[in-house]
């Protein structure tokens, strides 16, 4: 899903809901529609920035030696969704948290990929990222939207995806209109069966083999 509005996010309770940033109920709502309330699915939660607006919300009275909320810190940290997702959703199951620079998309499938290579039956990537503040806007290097998505990681049945990547040779001829998160979720919707996604420093290859 992208996102202009604000999430409604009816499935989190008010009180947590409040407490929640627009980009933490954006992913909720993403993960909710893609579990329907089934528990105990070890959960991937990806984001390049997290809730940089709440570490500006920190760092900029603490630059005005003005005193700061111990509340609005424990939000801040990258690995707070994983934290207010457990406790909206009553789930105990294992929850990481990944912030993987440009392409963390591809991070975040690359580690779910290897929990279920490692034994879990499946497991929920959660993609999830929202515009930089405009204090940190003359610093972004690509163009950003409010989105979330959320795929569910299982073992091959019928039809199985290779990820790979190589190192870039020359650096993309043009800027990328779109994050790289929802390249990566366009490459999963369409129907090409190959497809390169350039990314930082590397580019990534995106096939769909029928077994």
């Amino acid at each position: 899903m992208t996102s202009e509005g604000e999430p409604k996010a009816l499935a989190m309770p008010p009180m947590l809901r409040r407490r929640a940033g627009r980009q933490v109920r954006m992913a909720f709502e993403a993960a909710h529609a893609c579990v329907q309330g089934r528990k105990q699915i070890p959960v991937v939660f990806c984001s390049r920035h997290g809730e940089v607006r709440r570490s500006i919300e920190i760092l900029q009275p603490l630059a005005r030696n003005e005193p700061i909320s111990p509340a609005a810190f424990s939000l801040s940290v990258h690995n707070a969704i994983s934290g207010l997702y457990s406790i909206a959703s009553e789930d105990t199951a294992p929850m990481t948290a990944l912030a993987g620079g440009a392409d963390g998309a591809a991070q975040g499938l690359i580690e779910a990929c290897t929990q279920v290579a490692a034994g879990a039956e499946e497991v929920l990537l959660v993609v999830y990222d929202e515009p930089l503040p405009e204090i940190y806007q003359p610093y972004r290097d690509e163009e950003e939207q409010a989105y979330a998505w959320a795929w569910l990681i299982t073992a091959p049945h019928g039809q199985a995806y290779t990820w790979s990547w190589e190192p870039l040779s020359a650096s993309p001829a043009e800027t990328e209109t779109e994050p790289f998160g929802l390249r990566m979720m366009r490459c999963f919707l369409s129907d090409v069966e190959q497809q390169v996604l350039p990314g930082h420093g590397k580019q990534w290859r995106w096939g769909r083999h029928a077994e």
